[in-house]
């Protein structure tokens, strides 16, 4: 079970990147406006609007590629170099996007026009986001025995949180290090590039782990793969696996469709409802909510390690439940809490509430999040897909999951700066929406979703049956 933690942390540590790429956007997000955005005044209020969610959504385009090749690239190279690729590729992107100048002009000497290289970077991270994104939770649930395969692959979105929870508190402490306008100026630089720092300890975790034992039987290493597996778990089980695996890789064909067409559908559907319940509208722009609200820079952003601190503690709370109560059962739960925050955090935008019930009402919807939709959602994408199709149709739900992403990130910054809506909303309406889509995600798991808990990955491929 040591070896097991081990190789599962190491491989959570793609997560980190993802919270933390997550979060520092939130910290930046303003001096990004105000440096590249602001100033193109002869953009319209609608033209700018849309660039801004642009510029802070860009690595989410990013994040498609990523999350396309990396299905292929990891059965062809291997999970483990997939991992090694992607965090040199967000290292690099991580020093670069904080100094888009570098190697162009003087820094702060490209004026609007760093938007252009600054956009190029945070792509391009976005793309070692989309990689680690999809290959990380593979990686656990191939070396994961089925007992604990829902606790160790919820490791990977403790990672998330705590990368999150971590920037956060660096981005407070950037902040604090200066006056508002030095944020606006240098701040933002600092707390891009500290993201190389998790980076590097993900290259470095990559580098020391083996491959896992269904890659070795794909690529014909069964020696390796049954001396890892021998490893992993008590020599009976080992051999039993090692069965499974050769008979889930030979029975079907491994075209995308080979199980039929619902397992896709219902991945990708997942996929869809995880972001259209605006998880990242609240953790990419919780200190622009908190400023709506009259809050001031410092204070927005220790509001904002509140809310990353509860996401933290439920998400623990998720990594005890998910392999008792179920799949199911938590994704349902969630998804209503988040309905009824949700709609409160409309109703207190919409009549100009302030102080600690919005923030209350926040923290709640993390709370139904982080139980429910953070984490299990990854665990059932890494465990409901059959092993033939495994890499195929876990890039296209992770793929629709960052497009996802990337319309709410981009509507938000829309809508929420559209003077109409605000005169009438007061920029409580994105609320309202997400608050619609948690109730069509509750419905949704209820009726199409199988519950996959303490299954092998193999007996999971029963579940499907081609219509």
């Amino acid at each position: 079970m040591g070896l097991v933690m081990g190789l599962a942390i190491g491989a959570a540590l793609g997560g980190l990147l993802f919270g933390y790429d997550t979060a520092v956007i939130s910290g930046a997000e303003e001096a990004i406006v105000h440096n590249f955005v602001t100033p193109r005044t002869d953009l319209t209020e609608v033209a700018r609007n849309s660039l801004a969610g642009t510029a802070i959504g860009i690595a989410l385009l990013g994040c498609v590629l990523g999350s396309l090749i990396a299905g292929p690239l990891s059965t062809s190279l291997g999970r483990r170099a997939g991992m090694l690729i992607a965090a040199f590729l967000f290292f690099a992107s991580s020093i670069l996007s904080g100094f888009p100048e570098l190697g162009l002009a003087p820094i702060g000497g490209l004026g609007v026009e760093g938007l252009t290289p600054f956009m190029i970077y945070r792509f391009i991270g976005g793309v070692a986001i989309g990689m680690a994104s999809l290959i990380s939770p593979l990686y656990i649930a191939e070396i994961a025995p089925a007992k604990q395969r829902g606790l160790l692959i919820t490791f990977q979105q403790i990672a998330i949180v705590g990368g999150m929870l971590l920037v956060y508190f660096v981005n407070l402490k950037i902040a604090e290090s200066g006056t508002d306008e030095w944020v606006l100026s240098t701040g933002w630089r600092y707390m891009l590039a500290s993201a190389g720092i998790p980076a590097a300890l993900f290259f470095l975790a990559a580098f020391i782990m083996p491959d896992t034992p269904r890659w070795y039987v794909m690529k014909q290493k069964e020696d390796k793969a049954r001396k890892l597996l021998s490893e992993l778990n008590d020599p009976q089980e080992a051999q039993a696996t090692m069965d499974e695996i050769r008979g889930s890789l030979s029975e079907h064909s491994g075209k995308l469709f080979s199980f039929g067409v619902g397992v896709v559908v219902v991945g990708v559907l997942l996929s869809v409802f995880q972001q259209f319940v605006g998880i990242n509208a609240v953790l990419y722009y919780a200190p622009l909510m908190f400023k709506n609200i009259g809050s001031g820079t410092d204070q927005a952003l220790f509001q904002t390690v509140l809310v990353g601190a509860a996401n933290v503690v439920f998400t623990l709370v998720a990594t005890f439940t998910v392999d008792h109560w179920g799949r199911k059962p938590l994704l349902i739960l969630g998804a209503l809490v988040m309905a009824v925050s949700m709609a409160a955090l409309g109703i207190l935008f919409q009549q100009k509430q302030e102080g600690t019930l919005l923030l209350y009402a926040a923290m709640l919807y993390i709370a139904g999040f982080a139980l429910s939709w953070g984490p299990v959602v990854w665990v059932l994408l890494a465990e409901m897909f059959p092993n033939s199709i495994k890499g195929k149709a876990m890039a296209i739900a992770v793929a629709a999951q960052w497009i996802s992403n990337y319309i709410v990130t981009w509507s938000f910054k829309v809508i929420d700066g559209d003077s109409a809506l605000n005169a009438t909303f007061n920029h409580g309406l994105n609320y309202y929406v997400y608050a619609a889509f948690s109730v069509l995600a509750a419905v949704f798991v209820w009726k199409f979703v199988p519950e996959t808990k303490g299954r092998t990955l193999e007996a999971i491929e029963s579940l499907w049956k081609k219509s």
